[in-house]
């Protein structure tokens, strides 16, 4: 099996690295378009294969989409941070017409590949690539929620003094702070989280998380990437070992949820195939006001993007 990660920066190699690492792809492709940049980070991880035994092979391109030919599935973590001064529409301009690019270039040498995005901003990036890949958009979604509902758990595994590993967690909605966790379906080893923690505790975790991100960059000055590159890596594993593991991933909904025409973040079954199916939950009334305010900033940044023509 083969998979190519396009982006060699820190989400994009760590990405890679975990790939490798856990042996879900003989060989590994990871491309940029910064001389020597992913070939360097290829090398570093394929001199490690000896030390931590591993057999998955590491190659570097910079930008030779011929490498990454007949590829079962590609990881596109391509784009710019928003930078001081740049409006949100100059970040979905310049990231739109950067994943466009790849995903052109992507199709062009592995037309069967399913694509998993992780380019910012989230949503809008991933319905970019759809435009352009022309394909099912069950092959075509973002990586957001797996993130989200990681650090969701993450934060109650801390507070509740328990294993990670315990608790399970559905978040859906948009990547940002529009997200929609959901309590009433979080349980600590079949538990629901509600017997464990009181309602305020748990109040001031779900803030905490919808504003994760950027409790990262406040500490580091740049993005997170070890749990975002870790995060992708287990949709990838998901995908190429048919292990129909149910995540929350942003899909594209043609009548879920009572929505069409959105990528918006909802629990599916991953495999073979990408997105198998998508799960419809029986939301109550206030999940479901949540999740159409979510829903209508998505829609309002895929429409930003619409007005530009980038697709074009």
């Amino acid at each position: 099996m083969k998979v190519t990660v396009v982006g060699a920066g820190n989400v994009g190699a760590t990405c890679a690295d975990v790939l490798a690492q856990r042996e879900i792809a003989n060989e590994i492709v990871l491309l940029d378009i910064k001389e020597g940049f992913a070939e360097g980070k290829a090398l570093d991880i394929w001199q490690k294969a000896p030390i931590n035994l591993y057999d998955s092979r590491t190659i570097g391109s910079t930008n030779d989409y011929s490498k990454t030919a007949n590829s079962d599935v590609v990881v596109i973590t391509s784009g710019l941070p928003r930078k001081p001064g740049m409006s949100r529409d100059d970040l979905i301009a310049t990231n739109a017409g950067i994943v466009k690019t790849v995903t052109d270039n992507i199709i062009k040498h592995s037309p069967n590949a399913i694509l998993i995005i992780v380019s910012n901003p989230l949503d809008v990036m991933t319905y970019c690539a759809y435009l352009n890949a022309k394909v099912d958009s069950n092959k075509v979604f973002g990586m957001a929620g797996i993130l989200d509902t990681a650090r969701y758990r993450a934060f109650l595994a801390e507070e509740l003094n328990v294993s990670p590993k315990d608790i399970q967690a559905v978040l859906m909605g948009g990547h940002g702070d529009t997200m929609v966790p959901l309590p009433r379906y979080t349980t600590v080893s079949g538990i629901p989280v509600t017997e464990l923690i009181d309602a305020d505790k748990l109040n001031e975790i779900i803030e905490r998380t919808k504003f994760g991100g950027g409790e990262i960059v406040k500490l580091l000055g740049t993005s997170a990437w070890y749990a975002p590159g870790a995060a992708a890596a287990q949709m990838v594993e998901a995908v190429i070992r048919d292990q129909k593991r149910i995540f929350p991933v942003c899909a594209w909904l043609q009548g879920e949820y009572g929505m069409k025409d959105i990528y918006l973040g909802v629990p599916v079954i991953l495999g073979k195939n990408g997105i198998e199916k998508i799960i419809e939950l029986q939301l109550n009334d206030e999940e479901k006001a949540m999740l159409e305010e979510s829903s209508k900033a998505v829609k309002s940044v895929m429409d930003v993007l619409d007005n530009m023509n980038v697709n074009a």
